[in-house]
């Protein structure tokens, strides 16, 4: 109307954290800075979120500067919302990655060298940890150094050895897979089928958990051996002390 102001419009009050982003939701950010327990990144709300350590990726990770540094443009999942403290924790983990527990031992995967050790490769098959190629299992013969079989960055063929979704643990090889020994009518008409255990270990020069289990037991016999050895050495150094000291004073009584 003539002559009249109009008002402005009311001013609209900035939406929370949770009405602009949700859990799950895939978003792209830019790394503002990097600490030693993990990174934060501008994702456009007006709120930078934090990617905590171990979520940059599946495996270890010894630096946080050995995988994002500051200015980089990376893709993150919201992981978590915390509307009263105002924070945003996110992940570089594609939550919709296929889990452990659903690998099948025996199945062919591709997976990316991520990192090497002394023993063997550590290899991303798209789960939530990394799987474990032995050095023995890179190939037949002897290797002496897993660097002259995979480097980082390497894509390669891997079978799924053994799966421990408890311990989230994976055993890979590169050998191909040896054939079963045909059965023989004896072993037709007698063998038993039973499911075995799973068991998975970093190395395999370290003990399988049956090994481990079987270890303790034996440990722990030996112990109670020991025990009752040293109980019956000295009920008899008892006996001998006592039998000594009557003969003693049978000797002494027999003089008087």
């Amino acid at each position: 109307m003539d002559g009249q102001r109009v008002a402005p419009p009311p001013m609209q009050k900035p939406s929370s954290l949770v009405e602009q982003v949700s859990v799950g939701q895939k978003v792209e950010g830019k790394v503002t800075r990097v600490t030693e327990f993990g990174a934060f990144v501008d994702i456009g709300i007006g709120r930078d979120g934090m990617i905590h350590i171990s979520e940059l990726r599946t495996g270890r990770v010894q630096k946080v500067s050995d995988v994002v540094q500051e200015g980089q443009h990376v893709a993150v999942w919201v992981k978590d919302v915390d509307s009263k403290k105002n924070r945003i924790s996110l992940t570089m983990v594609d939550p919709n990655r296929k889990k452990i527990r659903d690998l099948v031992p025996g199945s062919t995967v591709q997976g990316t060298v991520m990192r090497l050790a002394p023993y063997g490769a550590f290899i991303d098959i798209g789960v939530e940890r990394e799987g474990m190629l032995h050095v023995k299992e890179m190939g037949e013969g002897f290797i002496k150094d897993p660097a002259d079989v995979v480097r980082p960055g390497d894509t390669v063929s891997v079978r799924i050895l053994t799966v421990d979704p408890q311990r989230l643990r994976v055993d890979l090889s590169m050998k191909p897979e040896e054939p079963a020994a045909p059965l023989t009518h004896r072993d037709r008409d007698t063998r038993v089928v039973v499911d075995e255990p799973v068991i998975l270990a970093d190395t395999d020069d370290a003990p399988t958990y049956m090994e481990e289990a079987m270890q303790r037991a034996m440990e722990r016999r030996e112990k109670r051996e020991r025990k009752e050895r040293k109980r019956r050495e000295r009920l008899d150094y008892r006996d001998e002390q006592e039998e000594i000291l009557s003969r003693t004073l049978e000797r002494h009584r027999d003089g008087h």
